[in-house]
């Protein structure tokens, strides 16, 4: 497969859209500028632009991303192409995938506990302050 089309200058928010971190071009200008992306370990602004090398700290939603650039793209191609414009960290993928299986115990967790007491808990909760010491 080949490398999307290189180019000696991409700006930081153009580079995100055609790497399909986010969806709209305005999407990555709104993180960029929010904060949500770093730049080689500092805040940017969007018209910044990205060299192959640097290391670019993304933040979407609950997930965080340290990513390395390897190419430089202007258009937006197919997701398998798109995929060759980076390398994720390896810190980072197993950082993502620990806080993934956190959120997911933790949403496994709340639901077990949700819902009405049925019948034989309700007897049972009715027992247990019928029999409560006086204080």
């Amino acid at each position: 497969m080949p490398i999307p089309t290189e180019t000696s200058k991409v700006r930081i928010d153009k580079w995100l859209w055609a790497a399909r971190f986010f969806k709209t071009r305005s999407l990555a200008t709104e993180a960029v500028g929010g904060g949500k992306v770093h730049l080689n370990q500092q805040r940017t602004k969007a018209a910044k632009e990205v060299h192959v090398g640097d290391e670019l700290i993304i933040r979407t939603g609950y997930v965080k991303r340290t990513v390395i650039v390897l190419a430089l793209s202007k258009q937006r191609r197919p997701a398998k192409e798109a995929v060759l414009l980076y390398e994720e960290t390896l810190e980072s993928i197993q950082s993502r995938e620990k806080e993934a299986t956190l959120r997911r115990d933790a949403a496994a967790s709340h639901q077990m506990n949700t819902g009405r007491p049925n019948k034989k808990e309700r007897r049972l909760i009715h027992q247990f302050v019928r029999n409560k010491p006086n204080e």
